[in-house]
């Protein structure tokens, strides 16, 4: 294996290098700085030593993002602890268990997820820590107690005239495949499993952003930090990426609602926005397609004014995102090929990567001016890609992937390790995709998900789905199997919906229509029996992927 710098040596350099830069700030609220940040590592460092916990000891974090959490989590890491990032999308129970099965002593947690839970429940915890301002909410050790109460006597004494950069000293890994941190996901199959990162995943994630980004993303830079850091897709390229670059990072600490991120975008001007496919579709079924009348469609077609016009249109959806933006990255789901097409047609900086949390996260990337449509790019930098298939630019197989960025196994599960990585090191994904010449990968499904026709066909019922999905009033949709049909439950798009003043019979005669034209474009083993209405949204993971499982 290849010379792995230390990941902890980075954070301290960042830490160092960028001293007076503004780092970490809550939208619309108070702003740290780089040192202030080293300040506050260093506080809760005298917390964990004085409390008793140990260089390779879990610590668990949930909470909504905030400069808080990023500060916690850095501690963690920096101290030599292993960090337990968790959703705070889970309930009280998958906390609980997340927390009692990853044998956490420390839990840090934001304002509203300590009103959910139940310290009972988490009888191993030695202290639960409050994420806004550090305060002790639960403590069941008298050391730990007398730290947080004489913390700042503590730093006072070991610092009597300043902290500056030079105190600043972090731990470093004594390995590239030592545990940095356990990252549990539910997935759309309702199992949750411990994911042990190294930190020579986090490195090689990092290294990648690096080689693809540098030459674009520079200190002072601003960025929106919209995914949970508790997922390994917000972590690795909305913070770690960007703290390391010396960038300001802003965190929403509120629900990401179409409306506050587009106000969020025209305030902060992000260089690189990270996002899942469902927030963007939103922004532009909203915010651009109604202003897309059939006269602008048929400009658009026509050569030399077709050219202006997209022009025209791709100024106002530059400037929706904040006028400053090299790149838009979509991952964790595939992004509506409507949707994607329009993009593309005017030029707009997006391109779509794919990935896992036993990757942390990535696997395939590409710029978005080598991006082909259709694809989830290229295998990154640090790992090898390849589809088990005996044609695998022609028929669908498992994509495998191997490298750096393959996580150790699950914590206590060996099992599931095995079944997952192979005896050659290949991690099996689960999903089904084909691979092009080039290398460009094209997802096909989830080999979970992948139904069979009458005749042994094979349904891969994301590629129904998303044609679905881009026909009227159809805001989401899951495709399923009863006996022996397909049937395909919708969620329409209730808000816009009433603003037509469109009766329940109304919308019901829609669907029909719009049935009737998805199965025209369809082979005759995928056509849909039927549309069921469901009048609320479909259950999600904190991915934002459907819970499927819910509904077959």
């Amino acid at each position: 294996m290849k010379e792995i710098p230390s990941f902890n040596a980075r954070i301290e350099e960042a830490i160092k290098k960028y001293w007076e830069l503004d780092a970490l700030t809550d939208y619309k609220g108070a702003t740290l700085q780089y040192q202030d940040v080293a300040r506050r590592i260093e506080k809760l460092h005298i917390l964990f030593e004085n409390g008793g916990i140990k260089k390779g000891d879990k610590i668990a974090l949930c909470g909504r993002n905030m400069s808080n959490w990023a500060v916690s989590f850095l501690a963690v890491v920096t101290y030599g602890a292993v960090a337990v990032p968790i959703l705070h999308e889970f309930t009280a129970d998958q906390i609980h268990n997340i927390v009692n099965h990853s044998e956490a002593r420390l839990l840090f947690v934001g304002d509203v997820v300590a009103k959910q839970i139940d310290p009972d429940k988490m009888p191993a915890l030695e202290g639960i820590i409050n994420i806004p301002d550090f305060s002790l909410m639960v403590s069941r050790s008298d050391a730990l107690t007398e730290s947080r109460e004489t913390l700042n006597k503590l730093f006072g004494e070991k610092y009597p005239k300043h902290f500056r950069k030079d105190d600043v000293e972090y731990y470093k890994e004594e390995s590239p495949e030592q545990l940095a941190l356990i990252n549990y996901t539910s997935g759309t199959t309702g199992f949750s499993k411990g994911v042990m990162i190294p930190y020579r995943a986090m490195w090689s994630n990092l290294d990648f952003a690096s080689k693809e980004l540098d030459a674009h993303l520079h200190e002072g830079d601003n960025t929106i930090s919209i995914l949970p850091m508790a997922h390994m897709y917000g972590m690795a390229f909305e913070f770690i990426k960007e703290f390391m670059t010396g960038c300001h990072i802003y965190y929403l600490t509120r629900i990401p609602s179409p409306a506050v991120v587009a106000q969020a975008f025209t305030d902060v001007k992000p260089i690189v926005i990270i996002a899942v496919p469902l927030v963007i579709e939103k922004i532009i079924r909203k915010k651009v397609f109604p202003k897309l009348s059939p006269a602008i469609k048929v400009l658009m077609k026509t050569p030399i004014v077709g050219r202006k016009v997209k022009e025209k249109i791709l100024k106002q959806v530059y400037d929706a995102f904040g006028g400053k933006l090299y790149e838009m990255i979509v991952g964790g789901a595939a992004l509506n090929q409507e949707v994607e097409q329009f993009l593309k047609d005017i030029k707009f900086p997006i391109t779509v990567g794919y990935g896992a949390t036993e990757c942390a996260p990535i696997i395939s990337y590409a710029d978005w001016k080598t991006h082909k449509t259709g694809s989830c790019g290229r295998a990154a930098h640090h790992m090898e890609v390849k589809i088990d298939s005996k044609k695998p630019n022609k028929i669908p197989g498992e994509i495998l992937a191997r490298g750096l960025n393959v996580m150790l196994g699950y914590f206590k599960n060996e099992e599931a390790t095995r079944e997952t990585i192979d005896s050659e090191g290949w991690y099996h994904t689960g999903d089904l995709g084909i691979m092009d010449k080039k290398g460009n990968i094209f997802i096909k499904g989830r080999s979970k998900n992948m139904l069979l026709g009458p005749s042994g066909q094979n349904i891969f019922p994301e590629e129904i789905e998303d044609a679905l999905n881009s026909l009227p009033m159809v805001m989401e949709s899951i495709v399923v199997k009863r006996e022996e049909k397909l049937v395909a439950l919708v969620h329409p798009d209730i808000e816009t919906c009433a603003a037509s003043n469109m009766s329940s019979a109304d919308v019901e005669a829609l669907m029909q229509q719009n049935l009737k034209q998805l199965n025209e474009t369809q082979p005759a083993y995928c056509k849909i029996a039927s549309i069921e209405i469901h009048d609320e949204e479909f259950e999600k993971t904190p991915k934002k992927s459907i819970k499927r499982y819910l509904y077959k």
